[in-house]
C-alpha cells in the first residue's frame, strides 16, 4: 500500500492502482496514442545510442533511464547501439566503459549493435540515392561550402557541382571509397533545398573522406558517413519504433524524416516500420559541465586524474566516489521527463545519495583531524570492547565491537576551551557523551610552545543514564588504523562554468576541490573492500577507493551529512556586496529568526511537488544550523494535523543531533509520536533520527 496526502487527510491506495493512475509523461502519451491507433505492442523497440568518444556522464543517465525505463514499462527490447562513425575520436576503451556503466546502473540491453555494422547498407543506399538524383559529389573546399550555406535569414546558394551527371557522381563516389583521393577533396551531399529555412536541409554532407583506423572495421573504409545520415538509418535498420533524443536534435527531425522516407521506399518490403523521432529536455546540472570535449580537456590537462576521478560528473567517477545506482536512478526519476531545458541544482543529486546511503551504509567511527584525549581516571592498561549499532535504519544490520581505552582521538573542532551555549560539544568544565561509551568531563589541556592544544585531559563517569546535550565520536589510539581520506568538493566554483561567453570554463576551477587527510579509523575497517560504503559518524558518507589495499586504506568522501555549500556560497556573496555609501542606505528590515522561517516553510511542505520539497528541505537544514534547542523544543507539541511543521521540526532536530545534541525524554516522546503517524514523509524523516 501507499499513501497519498490530501491536505490534512491521508488516503490509503493499493500499490497497483497507484501505478495505474500515475500521470504519463509526454513520451508515454505519444506511445499510448500510437498503440491506440493500431501499432502492435510487439512492435515497440527502443535504443540507447551513445557515441564511443568519451565516458558517459550524469547527463546520460536521463537518456539511459528514459529508454530502458520504457523497455521495462512496456516489456519491450532496448538495444545498446554505438554510433561509431568518427574513428578519429572513438576508441574501444570508451565502448567498454559505456557497457560497464549501463550494466552498473542495473539495465540489460537486448542487442549490442554498432552503426559500423551498417556501413555497407548505408553505402548501398547512398549509391541508390545518387542514381535517383538525390545525392551528388561536391568538390569544393569546406570554407566555400560554408559560405554558400547562407544564414538563418539569408538563403543559400547552390554548389557549382550540384548538377553533375549521375554517371560522374557514381564514378567519383566509387573512387572516393577506393581511396583514390586525398581527404578533403570531395564529399557526398544530399540534394535537398538550398533555400530551406532549416539550414540543416541545405544539402547536408553524407560522406567525407577520412584515412583513420576504425576500432571495429580497421582500414576497410576510408569514407565515413556523417551522423545525420547514419543515425536515423540505423534506427530504421533496427526497426526502432520511437527514436528518443535530447532537445538539441529537434531541428534535425526534418532531416531525419527526409532521409528516413527515402530509405523506407527502398526497403519497406523487408523493413516495414519507419521510426519516429521525439525529443526531451537534456539533463543540465549546476556547478557541472556536460560536454565530453571539455571533460576530455580536464583529463588531458591533468586537472583531474582520469575519466573516473571522483570529482568528474562521469558515471565511473560518481561510482568511484561512492554513488549508488539506486541514488542515480532516483535522481533521474525525481527530475522527470520535460520538453524544456532547465538546470537542476546539484544539491538534489547530493540529497538522493544521502537518502540512499542513510538506509544502507554501516555506521563507523573515524577521526579526520585528531587531537589526543586522555581519560585520567581510567585504568592505563584496561581495554573494553563495547557494542556499537551498525545501522539504526536497518534492524538486521546488528552490532559490532569497538575498543575503548584510556587514550582516544577526537576531532579538534569538537573541543573549545570556552564556548557559548549553542556549542553542544566538549569545553572545559563541560560534559559530553562519547558515542557508545561513557560521559566525560574536560578538566584541563596541555599545550605546546606555540599555544596549540596537544592533549585534553578528562575524567569519565560510569553513570551513563544521566542526560548531557552533546555526543562525540572517537577512536582508541592504541587500536586505530591509519587511513588516507580524500575529501572532495565541487570541481567548479561557478554555478554555470561554461555559461559565460567572455570567459573560459577553466577559469572557474575550484583549487580546493581535493584535500587529502591522514585520518584514524576504528579497527573494524581493516576488512573493508574496494567500493564498500560507510557513514563516518557525524562526518559524512565515505567509500573505499580503487587505489586502496590492506596495507594502505584510502577512503573517498562521497557527500557530507548536510549541504554546507549553499551556506558557504551565500556567505561569500554577502561578503562581496558593495559597501559604498552604507551610511546613506536605508536600514534593512529586521531579519526573521531562523526558527520562524522554518515554521513558515513547513506549513506548505506536504503540498509541494517532490523536487520542490527537496529544495525546501535543503533550506530548512541550513537554517537549522542557527537554531538552538530552546528555539526548537516548543515545536515538539505541534498538533498532529500540522504534518508539514512536524516534518520541518524533525529536519531541524536532525541537525542539532548531528551537531552533538543528546536525546532526552522530550525528544524521544516527539520521535515516538511521529513514528505512529500515518504520513509516510514524516515517518521517513523521524526514522533517520
Amino acid at each position: 500500500m501507499i499513501f497519498l496526502n490530501f491536505g490534512a487527510y491521508l488516503v490509503e491506495i493499493p500499490q497497483k492502482m497507484s501505478e495505474e493512475r500515475k500521470p504519463l509523461n509526454f513520451i508515454e502519451q505519444i506511445i499510448e496514442e500510437d498503440l491506440t491507433n493500431g501499432m502492435p505492442k510487439s512492435s515497440l523497440r527502443f535504443r540507447f545510442p551513445p557515441e564511443p568518444n568519451g565516458y558517459l556522464h550524469i547527463g546520460h543517465t536521463k537518456a539511459i533511464g528514459i529508454s530502458f525505463g520504457l523497455g521495462e514499462k512496456y516489456n519491450a527490447p532496448v538495444n545498446l547501439r554505438f554510433d561509431d562513425t568518427n574513428p578519429s575520436k572513438e576508441e574501444q576503451e570508451y565502448v567498454d566503459a559505456i557497457k560497464r556503466d549501463v550494466a552498473w546502473l542495473g539495465y540489460s540491453w537486448d542487442k549490442e549493435l554498432y552503426s559500423s555494422d551498417y556501413f555497407q547498407q548505408l553505402y548501398d543506399w547512398a549509391i541508390q540515392m545518387i542514381k535517383d538524383g538525390k545525392a551528388y559529389v561536391d568538390s569544393q573546399t569546406s570554407e566555400a561550402m560554408a559560405e554558400q550555406k547562407g544564414t538563418p535569414t539569408q538563403v543559400g546558394t547552390s554548389s557549382p557541382y550540384r548538377d553533375r551527371s549521375i554517371a560522374e557522381n557514381l564514378d567519383l563516389f566509387t573512387r572516393m571509397k577506393n581511396g583514390e583521393f586525398e581527404a578533403g577533396t570531395h564529399v557526398l551531399r544530399a540534394k535537398i533545398d538550398m533555400e530551406d529555412p532549416n539550414m540543416l536541409m541545405r544539402d547536408p554532407i553524407m560522406y567525407r573522406i577520412m584515412y583513420a583506423h576504425h576500432h571495429r572495421t580497421g582500414n576497410d573504409w576510408c569514407i565515413y558517413p556523417m551522423y545525420d545520415w547514419t543515425h536515423g538509418e540505423s534506427d530504421y535498420i533496427e526497426q526502432i519504433s520511437h527514436s528518443l533524443c535530447s532537445l538539441e536534435f529537434k531541428p534535425h527531425r526534418k532531416l531525419y524524416n527526409w532521409f528516413r522516407d527515402i530509405v523506407y521506399e527502398y526497403s519497406k518490403e523487408i523493413l516495414p516500420l519507419p521510426p519516429k523521432q521525439r525529443e526531451f529536455a537534456r539533463l543540465n546540472l549546476s556547478y557541472t559541465i556536460m560536454s565530453k570535449r571539455k571533460l576530455l580537456q580536464l583529463v588531458n590537462d591533468g586537472v583531474v586524474n582520469g575519466w573516473d576521478d571522483p570529482r568528474m560528473p562521469t558515471i565511473s567517477g560518481l561510482r568511484r566516489r561512492g554513488y549508488t545506482p539506486n541514488a542515480l536512478r532516483k535522481f533521474v526519476e525525481t527530475v522527470g521527463v520535460a520538453k524544456r531545458d532547465n538546470v537542476i541544482d546539484v544539491s538534489l543529486l547530493e540529497f538522493c545519495i544521502r537518502e540512499d546511503l542513510n538506509k544502507t551504509a554501516p555506521r563507523v567511527m573515524a577521526v579526520l583531524d585528531p587531537v589526543k584525549l586522555v581519560i585520567t581516571n581510567y585504568p592505563e592498561d584496561k581495554v573494553e570492547w563495547l557494542d556499537a549499532e551498525n545501522n539504526p535504519e536497518d534492524e538486521s544490520a546488528g552490532y559490532r565491537k569497538v575498543p575503548f581505552s584510556r587514550e582516544l582521538y577526537i576531532e579538534k573542532e569538537d573541543f573549545k576551551e570556552e564556548a557559548s551555549s549553542k556549542f553542544f560539544r566538549l569545553k572545559l568544565g563541560g560534559e559530553v557523551r562519547l558515542k557508545n561509551a561513557y560521559i566525560i568531563k574536560a578538566e584541563s589541556v596541555v599545550k605546546d610552545t606555540d599555544g596549540n592544544i596537544t592533549e585534553i585531559h578528562c575524567t569519565y563517569s560510569k553513570d551513563t543514564a544521566r542526560r548531557v546535550k552533546g555526543t562525540l565520536h572517537w577512536v582508541s589510539i592504541a587500536h586505530a588504523l591509519k587511513a588516507e581520506v580524500r575529501e572532495y568538493d565541487r570541481l567548479f566554483m561557478d554555478e554555470s562554468p561554461d555559461g559565460h561567453q567572455d570567459k573560459d570554463f577553466m577559469e572557474f576551477i575550484n583549487p580546493n576541490s581535493l584535500k587529502t587527510l591522514k585520518a584514524y579509523v576504528e579497527p573494524s575497517l581493516a576488512e573493508a573492500k574496494v567500493g564498500d560504503r560507510f557513514q563516518f559518524q557525524r562526518l559524512g558518507y565515505f567509500n573505499v577507493d580503487d587505489d586502496s589495499n590492506s596495507e594502505h586504506l584510502i577512503f573517498n568522501k562521497t557527500v557530507g551529512l548536510r549541504d554546507t555549500w549553499a551556506k558557504k556560497t551565500s556567505t561569500e556573496h554577502s561578503l562581496n556586496k558593495p559597501q559604498d555609501n552604507i551610511k546613506n542606505q536605508p536600514k534593512p528590515q529586521q531579519q526573521r529568526k531562523p526558527i520562524d522561517v522554518i515554521k513558515q516553510l513547513g506549513k506548505k511542505y506536504t503540498n509541494l511537488p517532490e523536487a520542490k520539497q527537496q529544495k525546501v528541505k535543503a533550506e530548512i537544514l541550513e537554517l537549522a544550523k542557527d537554531v538552538t534547542y530552546e528555539d526548537l523544543e516548543p515545536l515538539f507539541d505541534t498538533a498532529a494535523k500540522k504534518v508539514g511543521t512536524r516534518i520541518a521540526t524533525a529536519l531541524a532536530l536532525g541537525v542539532l543531533l548531528n551537531n552533538g545534541l543528546q536525546k532526552n525524554e522530550t525528544i524521544n516522546s516527539f520521535i515516538a509520536k511521529a513514528l505512529e503517524d500515518k504520513n509516510d514523509l514524516l515517518v521517513a524523516e523521524v526514522q533517520s533520527l
